[in-house]
């Protein structure tokens, strides 16, 4: 059976990653997506492929740093397809900064892609899932460095770990509403925004990510498309009445040391 039979999923971040990897099963479990992201090109290529393939999708351009586009994306889902019931937050930005050379600026910019987007945005989704008296779910793809994170992660992990504290407030919420919202603190992933991250930030070059994945414990990093099995899950009704919950999704032990 498949796991969002009829379902309408909206996806932010979703052109590229693990929101494009979120999209992609989403469709295969029966779901109409909505995908959102600042680029057309992208969004618009992963719409046409997953429509090709027989699904439900479409690309709405938005920069959710903006608060009046990222609420736009949601009246646009619902315009679309009459509602929407589920949503995905999993835009994010990972430019780097240390305590010491962090400017208000560059915190600024990561306080509205990691926490402030996914506040409005699920302020939105939750508004109208109340409006119908309907029950529905929501993820945050999140950080394990959302704990703590390296030095060079300062205000990312600041907005991160807001987040963190946002899902299991909105989940006691509304919970008797029937609206579900958990989060995934996922692990060090292989994503095409890592790979620009890697490079830009970190003089990466090719090869970095399978000579990084070889010093990890499972011999590689995570595959976006195994996020998006476990983010699909805890959307559909086969997870069961679990909200509130920020699970570690990752190969490395919190808290454990050799």
């Amino acid at each position: 059976m498949a796991l969002l039979p009829g379902r309408v999923v909206l996806v932010s971040g979703g052109t590229q990653g693990v929101g494009a990897a979120v999209a992609r099963v989403a469709v295969r479990e029966g779901a109409a997506v909505v995908v959102t992201g600042r680029r057309p090109g992208p969004g618009e290529a992963l719409a046409a492929e997953l429509t090709a393939g027989g699904g439900d999708a479409a690309f709405v351009r938005a920069d959710v740093a903006d608060v009046a586009q990222a609420r736009a994306s949601v009246a646009a889902t619902v315009q679309r397809h009459g509602r929407v019931d589920h949503l995905v937050n999993a835009a994010g930005l990972t430019s780097r900064g240390t305590l010491l050379d962090t400017t208000p600026e560059l915190f600024d910019a990561h306080v509205a892609v990691n926490l402030r987007a996914p506040f409005f945005l699920m302020q939105e989704v939750v508004r109208h899932l109340v409006s119908r008296g309907a029950p529905g779910s929501v993820v945050n793809v999140i950080s394990s460095s959302e704990h703590g994170g390296q030095p060079y992660l300062a205000p990312y992990v600041a907005a991160k770990a807001g987040l963190a504290g946002l899902t299991r407030n909105a989940a006691h919420a509304h919970r008797r509403d029937r609206i579900r919202v958990n989060g995934l603190d996922i692990g060090w992933t292989a994503t095409e925004g890592e790979d620009a991250t890697q490079r830009e930030f970190h003089g990466a070059g090719d090869g970095w990510a399978q000579a990084a994945g070889r010093e990890l414990p499972m011999g590689r990093l995570a595959d976006p498309a195994e996020v998006a099995e476990m983010v699909v899950f805890l959307l559909s009704d086969r997870s069961g009445v679990v909200t509130g919950s920020v699970l570690d999704w990752d190969q490395n032990v919190l808290g454990a040391l050799d």
